[in-house]
């Protein structure tokens, strides 16, 4: 029987991303460190598709879609555009929570109000979770594998693996990875509301004493991941190198997490056996951080489960860009490769006191570091886990 060949090497060589932070990676970095206003829905302001899609355009495709293309379009200006591949190698994993609710609400109201006759003939291209990936892959001619996850709020981190993954084991040669989220309609925003998830105060405090729910947003992130001696040999600049991932499930609750953070402990182990790395390794850890008790007593035990307690800084970005669901975990993936090239880790906004219940080291204000191997973790409801292992270039 033959070998396998040995799996290549992956690295990121465009980001895009659009948040409620900041659009634009200078603008996302910066956002990181400014303090938000305190609101329970962190909506992108001042978002305008016209760059990226025609008004036609626009009009038949969901905002997460709207989203997923700007993102997408970021990245490959940033890479350089996307390499002299054959088409067929290139993909997209895109990852998303809840896809296109905003357009599948408004059609509700409107065959309620007006009957089924006036209900859009694009609804269900606008809806569909895979919207976001088809049409990056409409937009480019991008003919390899374009798929979605939709693992919840673990989608995003789960997609950029899937996708290093494809690049790795030489399927394709570039991946245009992240997630896509635009959910905050009416019906969603009760629905958290009524289950306790949202912050009263409209205040995100990951790890906080007084934490109170998370902070609902949207937004999108992609990165271009490609073979690493592909890229060096085209001059790219590198921001990091995808070094491993892994995904568990906690099969205990449909929200809530498995006790002492047992599946994400297990999670972020196996994530550091595919990266080859031992705990001692790591230099920073991007937590989930949602603010809500549950998630971060949980996760703040698994950490210190894996790691020790207080032996490993802990960031979260959601007290500023709020809690992207499916674009999350994309998101803070891109926060992790700029603070490789800021070399800095960004602060835990809207975070003051952190729980003495919590035995973990969790960055208050900007910390400047040597950048190393860094974990980025992402939890969904259904108990979906994903940990994902970047190192700096």
């Amino acid at each position: 029987m033959r070998a396998a060949p040995a799996p290549r090497r992956v690295v990121v060589t465009g980001i895009g991303v659009v948040s409620p932070a900041g659009i634009g990676l200078d603008a996302f970095w910066k956002g990181l460190q400014t303090p938000p206003a305190d609101r329970r829905e962190r909506t992108v302001e001042d978002f305008d598709p016209s760059p990226y899609l025609s008004g036609k355009e626009a009009r038949h495709l969901d905002r997460f879609t709207h989203f997923a293309v700007a993102a997408a379009q970021m990245a490959l200006d940033d890479c350089g555009d996307v390499p002299d591949v054959d088409a067929t190698r290139v993909g997209v994993q895109l990852g998303t929570g809840i896809g296109g609710v905003g357009t599948l609400e408004t059609q509700v109201g409107v065959l309620a109000a007006r009957g089924p006759g006036r209900v859009s003939p694009f609804t269900i291209p606008m809806v569909m979770p895979n919207a976001g990936a088809a049409a990056v892959s409409l937009r480019y001619g991008f003919q390899g594998p374009s798929e979605t996850l939709t693992t919840a709020c673990a989608a995003g981190t789960h997609s950029v693996s899937a996708g290093a993954r494809m690049v790795a084991d030489g399927r394709c040669d570039v991946v245009l990875a992240g997630g896509a989220e635009s959910s905050m309609t009416p019906t969603t925003v009760a629905a958290f509301t009524i289950m306790t998830a949202l912050s009263k105060t409209g205040l995100s405090r990951p790890f906080d004493s007084g934490r109170d729910g998370f902070c609902i947003a949207e937004g999108a992130a992609v990165l271009v991941l490609e073979e690493r001696e592909a890229a060096l040999a085209r001059g790219a600049r590198v921001y990091g190198e995808v070094l491993g991932a892994a995904s568990t499930c906690d099969a205990h609750h449909i929200t809530a997490p498995s006790p002492g953070g047992a599946g994400a402990a297990a999670c972020m182990r196996l994530a550091l056996d595919d990266a080859e790395l031992q705990a001692s390794d790591i230099r920073a850890v991007n937590a989930h951080g949602t603010s809500t008790p549950l998630n971060d007593a949980a996760e703040a035990a698994a950490v210190t489960t894996v790691f020790g307690p207080g032996a490993v800084p802990v960031s979260s970005i959601k007290g500023v860009t709020g809690h992207g669901l499916g674009a999350a975990g994309a998101l803070e993936a891109a926060s992790v490769l700029l603070s490789f090239v800021h070399r800095e880790l960004p602060p835990t906004m809207g975070t003051t006191e952190v729980d003495p219940a919590l035995e973990v080291d969790v960055v208050l204000e900007p910390r400047g570091w040597e950048p190393g191997p860094t974990i980025s973790n992402s939890f969904g409801f259904g108990g979906h886990n994903g940990s994902l292992v970047l190192g700096p270039a």
